[in-house]
Order: C-alpha cells, then structure tokens, then sequence
C-alpha cells in the first residue's frame, strides 16, 4: 500500500484512530502567536550553539513537533519513515509480532488488550500489565515506537518481556514467539441450545460482511433453528469506522448508528442506519453483546448503537472510554500528522469519551485466576496521561460504580475450572439467551 493510497482510503477509530482526513485548508498561524515562536526560535538557536554535541535540524524539528502533539492528548502524533510504515501494514492486516495493543503511561509500556488468538493472548499477556524489559533491556522511559518496533520482527523468532502483574509480588519473565499477525477478524462457531456465538477481532475490511455470512453459516448448521446469538466485542480495541458502522448497520433497521463533532468544518457527520445493508439480519433473534475492558472506539460504536436502540443487551465489564477520533492529515509525501478532530457520540447523544459503555448486566469474567488482582490495575481512557475530559461530567464514585461486588457471581475460577467453563462471561451470555428461549417457548404454550 503506499502513502497516498493510505491517505486517501485509511478510516481507522481504534487504539490507533484514523478517518479521512477532510479538505479543509490548513490554519493561518494566529498574529499573536509571534513571541511564542519567537521563544521557540530562541531554544533553537542556543540548542545549535551551545549543546555538547552538534544536533542536526531534522533532530530538532521533529522534537518540536512531537512535543507540541504530545502536549494534547494521547492519540495525536507525528508519522514518517517507520512509523508510518508500521501505519501502512497496520491496515494491510497483517506484520509479524506479538499481537498487542499497547500505550505509553507515564513512561511505562501499558497493555490495553492482547489481540484474540495472537502469540501474546496465547502465552497469558493480559489487558493492564506493564512491560518493563525486552530481552533483558529496561524499556522504561523510552519510546513507544522503539518498543513496539523491538517487539515486531521476524516470524518464528522470539523476545522475552518482563511483565508487571498487579497482585504479583515479583515481576515475571515470559518468552513470546512472534507470529504473523493475521488475525482472522470474525470467527464464529454453535453454541449448545443452538446459540451463535460471532467473535468480531478487529474491523478490518470487510468485516461486516464477514459477519453476515458468519450468520448465515450459523443459521444452517442449527437447522434455522437459532435461538439466540452472542455478538463478541471483547478485547477488540478498534479498527476501521464503516465497517462499525457496517456492522450496527446488520442488526439496524433505522435510526442513527453514531455521530462525531468537531470544530472544523467538515468533521461533524452522521451515520444512520441502512446506509450499508437493509434490514435486521436477525430481526426477532433474542442478541447479546459482550464488551470489557479492552473493548475501545469501533467496538465502543457498536455496542453503544445497538444499546441506545435497545436492540441488544449488553453484558460484561465496562470498556475502555475512547471517544476521539483522529484525522490522517499528510504532510508532504513521507510523513503525516494523526491529529485529534472530533468525539463521537452514540445514537443518544453519549459521549464515549472517559465513561465508555456501561453494559445492561455487569458480567466479571470470573474464570481468570487474576481477576480480583487486575482490576485493581485496569487501564481506561481516563487512566492516560493528557486524555480528553467528557463532556458528561460523570464523577468518580459514578466511574466506579461498575466494581461493585454482585452477590450473583460469587463461584471461583477453580470451581469454573472443574465444570469445564473457561469462558464465564460467555457461559453466562449463553445461559441467559437460552434461559430466554426457554420462558419464549413456555408463554407460546
């Protein structure tokens, strides 16, 4: 893919949040901005004097500019050579790696959420651990892009990473093997009781009509008998904005599916739906949405439309808070600027910024030995440095209240563990639609 097709075709909302840059001119620099730059041009020149070293202007610049993007928020930075590259395959869907979705918090690699099926999500990496050291070599106080290009690399060979663990007394040691990371973005499988279970990964192109036709091969192998269907948006933390809207669009029949404000014009639009298919995919079809905490942007978008329009329950843990959205703007032919424009808000004017989505039932996945450690360390929009503050004014007590200990869900993982549940959140979502079929059933008798 090369920069020009990204330019124009790139429409990403996750961790790395993209849309279409718009056409709108770039800003005059305001007059009374002069003896700011006048300060700026000062460093400058006495950096070129009188530090130790010479620093080439490419060094100095490129300083300049990161430092002014990241004196605004998390999600805005400058891209060329590499970084871009990194962009670039990002999109294509595939590189070789370990499969991480990952930020910078107060010098620390953070892990908002291993990719499903990847070599991360195999070894046990889990959404809030830190990464302290690569191959032995502190990473603390680096660059997230010298990080994450030490874990990219050849498939088939391997890097150790030394992980904190909240609740862990020590940090430990774990050898990763990269893989090519070609996740496949829908995989579904017929759940007993003839409940789909769809898992959407990432939303890459084309994914919702990899879950349509995911639907459709659910639909025969139960007889057209399905009883109710688990729409799986856990750990997705993001992708490309019309294949969410693509995907709400599946289960919508009318209304809006989401919209984004900002101040330029032309970064305030609207998606409605039956914009991308027609009708309810599965109208009268009883449909749960599971969402956790690395749930983010495009994943946020969907569960936020389908919950507004009360086409869906939702279930699980809260998500992660990303409602920002970040416009590719080039800058010449190798290098580009990803610059927060606008926030996006769901069908009932909530913006997702910092609260995320709460779901209809708070389902912990009590099947994870570490739960009760890791959500001391759960890592949301609202934990980075710099963030976005939302517009909803929403106070900690109400941020928190999601934690509070359910009476239902008292069984220990080891008691999961010997009933074969390995997946309690899902259990749970399964259990219920056929618990809902059940009672269905009865009231037609």
């Amino acid at each position: 893919m090369t920069f020009n097709s990204l330019a124009r075709g790139a429409a990403l909302i996750g961790a790395l949040a993209l849309v279409p840059a718009t056409t709108a001119g770039l800003a005059q620099v305001d007059g009374r901005a002069g003896p700011q730059f006048a300060k700026l041009m000062a460093v400058y020149e006495r950096i070129k004097a009188s530090y130790v070293e010479p620093v080439s202007d490419d060094v100095l610049i490129k300083g300049a500019i990161s430092g002014m993007l990241g004196a605004l928020d998390p999600h805005s930075a400058y891209l060329d050579g590499s970084d871009l590259q990194r962009l670039e395959t990002m999109i294509d869907g595939n590189y070789s790696g370990l499969g991480l979705s990952v930020v910078m918090e107060d010098g620390a690699v953070k892990v908002i959420s291993p990719f499903k099926g990847s070599p991360a999500d195999k070894v046990g990496i889990k959404a809030g651990d830190y990464i302290t050291h690569l191959d032995g070599k502190l990473i603390y106080g680096g660059e997230l892009d010298d990080a994450v290009a030490q874990m990219r690399g050849k498939a088939g060979t391997a890097i150790k990473l030394t992980i904190y663990r909240s609740g862990r007394d020590e940090p430990f040691d774990v050898s990763v093997t990269r893989g090519v990371i070609e996740l496949e973005p829908v995989t579904s499988e017929l759940l007993p009781g003839n409940v789909g279970h769809i898992s959407v990964n990432e939303f890459s192109r084309d994914v919702g009509s990899d879950v349509f036709a995911a639907f459709e091969g659910l639909k025969v192998k139960s007889g057209g008998k399905l009883s109710g269907l688990v729409l799986d948006l856990r750990r997705n933390p993001g992708g490309s904005l019309d294949e969410a809207v693509a995907l709400a669009d599946l289960f919508l029949s009318d209304g809006r599916i989401v919209s984004q404000r900002g101040r330029a014009r032309g970064e305030s639009q609207a998606y409605d739906a039956e914009s991308v298919f027609r009708g309810d995919m599965a109208k009268g079809l009883p449909l749960v949405v599971l969402i956790d905490e690395g749930s983010a942007s495009a994943s946020e978008i969907v569960a936020g439309a389908l919950q507004d329009h009360r086409r869906a329950v939702i279930m699980g843990e809260k998500s992660f808070g990303k409602g920002s959205v970040q416009t590719l703007l080039p800058l010449g032919r190798d290098a580009a600027l990803k610059l927060t424009t606008a926030r996006y808000y769901t069908p009932s004017g909530h913006s997702v910024q910092e609260g995320g989505i709460t779901p209809d039932i708070r389902v912990p996945q009590l099947s994870d030995p570490d739960l009760a450690k890791r959500a001391k360390m759960l890592l949301r929009e609202s934990d980075l440095r710099g963030h976005l503050i939302n517009e909803a004014s929403l106070k900690d007590d109400q941020l928190e209240a999601d934690k509070a200990e359910d009476p239902r869900f008292k069984v220990t993982a080891e008691e999961l563990k010997a009933k074969g549940i390995t997946d309690f959140q899902l259990s749970y979502a399964a259990d219920t639609l056929r618990r809902t079929q059940t009672l269905a059933l009865a009231r037609k008798k």
